[in-house]
């Protein structure tokens, strides 16, 4: 095998260009068989594949800088820079990321995971290096679908005035995760078609290369008469008027033309675009018909594509059956989504309400101030985003919703521990970011039947901005307190009787009737940890300790009083946060519980349990929340050593 061969980039420009479409065949077999065991990103890899082999053969990482965008596409990348042996890891608790991370390699210069930041890194970079006196290049490869983000816009605009020696690669594959949209989608496309130029271009430049010595004379020459052909034949080109040379498009599965335009390009003294047009899933028939489907999947059956399912239903599933049913009944409603439409359950809507849905693309601070529009004008916008890019938007929330009372429902996936990508993915920033901000109702949602209340309550009985979140999870069995209607400010108070059945589950019958106990712990937890604490709850009743729940709804408004009543019939209180500490709604309910031990002149013991002031690595949901001290054990545990 070559690929077992290549240790680092030197290694790669020791192979005989003859060879290289073996090497992309073997890239693409070990890509798969690792994505289709652990789950990853497997589409956008498969897609760059033959551009990462040409960028490694003519730049010099890491003198020379990669910096690729999002980063989910730089499996390639961390092949031929030299951890090939960890890369049956990828994705694993203790293994390497699923993007590119600074403590991994001298090859990754930043730790990425959000979209359209690449360029703004790139020239940062190459600022601090010309201040040095360094000549280096710094290659930004940014995806069609980044480039609907604005802050790559800002960069291209700050780019054409101040960086020689960038070049930027736009990976063109008509897709971001959704299917592109817009202005600038159609615009590549519009440049994808002007091949007639890049033809001409290329037999030009090979005529020029085959004239001895005069060659180099003409390049002024040469080089203005392009400019004049492109002017005749493009009638405008956005990144010309920016001030970047254009290139393109190429083919960017064609290793060898490929290089022969970079190697040409990293001569010339400005910033390039250099337009590439690949195909998402390129060389695995599954992931080439189903892009979407494959752009971050789980583990599947690598023969077929067949990607391994459950039966539980998630909240995922629970939002967009509820969705329907909200857009049925409610001609005012509608959706927005920033290129994640079956990632947020939004497809069915989609499907069902064309006209009501709206997909900006990667655009999360557009998206939230275009529904402050929306609601603006009567009607009544759902805004459905991970947790970990609504933390992009947080101006917008600010100034364009709450400040205006706008009523727009914040709904956020992946709220709480997000399994194998990661630090820049995980949803434990929204409690402390949102909860402070006036005018915003937050609340958090525990099993499918409470997302439907909460939805329905949020939809039909508010008429101002709220935050509903809930977690990448199976949605927990039901229990006839979720479907109570929502009370302003409350959350579910469950005493121990009222869920019996759930907790005795595999107990003798009469065992919960005949606890006599003095010990009575109280749980308080965000909806998401619901699963955990009941887990926690059955574990201490076999211990003849009593234990009710306290399942927050409203992490904002709060009614204080009716949470200090459930409090006072308890010995002690555990705080259960699927956020982080420091800001969190456990650490402010327990100064609350503190202050009225002292007015009672009482002594209810407290603890909480969130995550740490640091970021969380990769794993799945459990060993995330074990790391973290929030799996079922160490909650129980703490509650044992508080009583």
């Amino acid at each position: 095998m070559l690929l077992q061969n290549i240790r680092s980039p030197a290694d790669l420009k020791k192979i005989p260009e003859k060879k290289l479409p073996l090497l992309a065949e073997e890239i693409r077999s070990r890509i798969i068989e690792v994505v289709g065991k652990n789950g990853g990103h497997l589409a956008s890899n498969l897609g760059v594949v033959e551009l990462t082999i040409a960028l490694h053969r003519v730049f010099n990482s890491p003198s020379d800088a990669i910096v690729w965008d999002v980063s989910h596409q730089a499996y390639t990348h961390k092949l031929l820079t030299g951890r090939y042996s960890e890369f049956g890891t990828v994705r694993q608790s203790g293994g390497i990321s699923g993007f590119t991370r600074i403590s991994e390699s001298p090859h990754d210069y930043f730790d990425a995971g959000h979209a359209s930041s690449s360029i703004s890194s790139a020239i940062g970079l190459l600022a601090a290096w010309k201040l040095q006196g360094r000549n280096d290049k710094v290659v930004a490869v940014i995806g069609d679908g980044a480039l609907t983000g604005g802050m790559a816009f800002e960069a291209l605009s700050h780019a054409g005035i101040l960086s020689k020696n960038l070049i930027v690669i736009v990976n063109d594959n008509k897709m971001s995760i959704s299917p592109n949209t817009g202005a600038i989608s159609r615009y590549l496309s519009k440049l994808s078609m002007t091949t007639s130029y890049q033809r001409l271009r290329y037999k030009i430049d090979r005529a020029i290369d085959l004239i001895p010595y005069a060659g180099r004379h003409l390049g002024k020459f040469i080089y203005r008469f392009k400019r004049g052909l492109k002017g005749l034949l493009l009638t405008n080109n956005l990144f010309v008027d920016l001030g970047f040379e254009y290139v393109g498009p190429l083919n960017g599965h064609n290793i060898e033309q490929m290089e022969t335009v970079l190697k040409r390009v990293s001569r010339i003294p400005r910033p390039v675009v250099i337009h590439v047009v690949t195909k998402k899933g390129k060389g695995y028939s599954p992931a080439e018909n189903d892009p979407a489907t494959f752009h971050g999947v789980g583990p599947f059956n690598t023969s077929d594509g067949v990607v391994e399912k459950f039966d539980a239903l998630s909240f995922t599933e629970a939002f967009s059956s509820y969705m329907l049913e909200l857009g049925k009944r409610n001609p005012r409603v509608l959706a927005i989504t920033a290129a994640m439409s079956k990632g947020t359950g939004l497809d069915s809507f989609s499907r069902h309400f064309k006209n009501r849905f709206f997909d900006v693309g990667i655009a999360e601070e557009h998206a939230v101030t275009f529904a402050g529009g929306l609601a603006a004008g009567n009607l009544l916008p759902v805004v459905a985003i991970y947790s970990t890019f609504m933390q992009r938007s947080v101006d917008q929330i600010i100034e364009d919703i709450a400040l205006q009372k706008r009523h727009v429902v914040l709904a956020m996936d992946r709220a709480g521990a997000v399994p194998s990508d990661g630090e820049t993915h995980q949803g434990i920033f929204d409690i402390a970011l949102l909860r402070t901000v006036p005018n915003l109702t937050c609340m958090t949602v525990a099993s499918a039947e409470d997302l439907k209340v909460c939805m329905d309550w949020a939809v039909e009985k508010q008429n101002g901005p709220v935050s509903i979140r809930w977690p990448k999870l199976s949605c927990p069995s039901e229990i006839e307190s979720f479907s109570h209607p929502v009370e302003v400010g409350r959350g579910l108070y469950i005493k121990c009787s009222e869920f019996a059945p759930a907790l005795s589950a595999g107990l003798e019958e009469n065992l919960f009737m005949g606890i006599q106990s003095r010990k009575r712990i109280l749980f308080v937890c965000t909806g998401s940890m619901y699963g955990e604490c009941l887990s926690a709850a059955r574990s201490l009743l076999i211990k003849g300790i009593v234990v009710s729940m306290y399942v927050l709804r409203f992490l904002k408004p709060f009614d204080e009083d009716y949470f200090l009543e459930a409090v006072n019939e308890h010995n002690a209180v555990v705080f259960v946060e699927d956020g982080v500490r420091i800001g969190g709604i456990g650490e402010h309910l327990e100064s609350l519980v503190q202050k009225s031990n002292e007015q009672r002149f009482s002594k209810t013991r407290t603890a909480v349990l969130a995550f740490p002031d640091s970021f969380v690595a990769n794993g799945n949901r459990s060993q995330i929340l074990e790391e973290a001290g929030l799996n079922a054990e160490n909650i129980a545990e703490t509650a044992l050593n508080l009583v």
